[in-house]
């Protein structure tokens, strides 16, 4: 008996919990930016241009993937499927993540109840929905790694956070299938877990966050920061960069904002309209956790920084903002050199890795 589409979701999540101790624990809280606790349909997902359009014929697809020296990842979803949402929105939202996935893998949709003809690795050829079957795709999202000789190296069933996440690519990636499992291979890395919260800093300007900059004489500069509770590079920026001495003198020359990416709390922005937070950081086109958006101090945005930064370079970029260097020197990495030209001269160290 074939179950409705959002029913076997249903049941998907629920085998989930249950099925697979290895996977992460999700607390179904409702909280901004974090799925509802009743499991809300959130519709098709959007996916990202860069996923590889294939004929689906997937013994092509893993001999280009080889011949590029990458691997190839078979991500089976469903539309209405919140955790397949999840993945796309909080984990390819880190830029490490995102930039493993682009330059290892070849990355191919396949639809739980598709009618799209393949031809698997076998030479078999059958519609999406028998292919899932055959492979015994349970629920969404299930992620398929092959290795170059066809083989299913990993199998991630469910949602994995994104530090689990990118351990799962660098485990394929770097090809250590051979020397353990990846449970093995998970629990020695043992990376940290993001905070799962947004990180209070004293120089954020609490809401409501009124940015309006027209006809606001002697204004700073502004920094907005797109962040998300699940951001481990958001917690490296918050614990290491912004408690530099030499980053918060930088800082004191903005006006600082702190938006979850996510969120649907009402901002109004500095040319004076009212907007959720996601729907300006999707009109903005921010893809990533953290992005720093810098404002001059007319409303128009100067800069932008996107994924994490050492502590220089973000000194730097809110240098080049606050003294209005951008408006005769329309190069920011010329601006760098001549930057750290002047700190050495000062008897300062660089450091850029710092």
């Amino acid at each position: 008996m074939k179950l409705n589409p959002w029913l076997s979701l249903c049941f998907s999540v629920m085998m989930f919990g249950v099925a697979f101790a290895d996977a992460p624990k999700i607390e179904l809280v409702k909280k901004e930016g974090q799925l509802n606790a009743d499991m809300t349909n959130p519709g098709a997902a959007e996916y990202p241009s860069w996923f590889k359009n294939s004929f689906l014929d997937f013994r092509d697809d893993i001999k280009d993937a080889t011949a590029h020296n990458k691997r190839l990842v078979l991500f089976f979803y469903q539309d209405g499927c919140p955790y397949c949402k999840k993945l796309l929105e909080v984990n390819l939202a880190q830029k490490n993540i995102t930039d493993t996935l682009r330059a290892r893998f070849d990355v191919i949709t396949v639809n739980l109840w598709g009618d799209r003809e393949v031809t698997d690795v076998d030479g078999g050829h059958m519609i999406e929905k028998k292919f899932a079957d055959k492979m015994k795709v349970m629920y969404t999202p299930t992620i398929l790694f092959f290795d170059e000789q066809a083989k299913v190296v990993l199998r991630v069933n469910g949602y994995y956070e994104p530090h689990k996440f990118l351990a799962a690519l660098n485990y394929v990636a770097d090809k250590h299938e051979s020397e353990s499992s990846f449970r093995d291979y998970f629990a020695k890395l043992s990376p940290p877990p993001p905070s799962g919260a947004l990180h209070a800093q004293p120089f954020l300007a609490p809401p409501p966050h009124e940015l309006t900059r027209v006809k606001k004489p002697g204004a700073k500069p502004l920094l907005v920061l797109f962040e998300q509770q699940q951001c481990p590079a958001c917690d490296e920026l918050h614990n290491e960069v912004f408690k530099r001495k030499e980053t918060l003198e930088q800082i004191a020359r903005f006006d600082v904002v702190q938006l979850d990416m996510w969120s649907k709390t009402t901002v109004t922005t500095p040319d004076g309209r009212a907007i959720s937070a996601s729907a300006w950081a999707k009109e903005l086109d921010v893809k990533y956790a953290p992005s720093m958006l810098f404002f001059a101090a007319d409303g128009n945005e100067v800069i932008r920084t996107e994924g994490y930064l050492k502590s220089f370079h973000n000194q730097s970029v809110m240098d080049y903002v606050a003294s209005s260097a951008y408006k005769t020197e329309p190069s920011f990495q010329r601006f760098i050199e001549w930057r750290a030209e002047k700190l050495r001269e000062k008897g300062v160290k660089i450091n850029i890795m710092e």
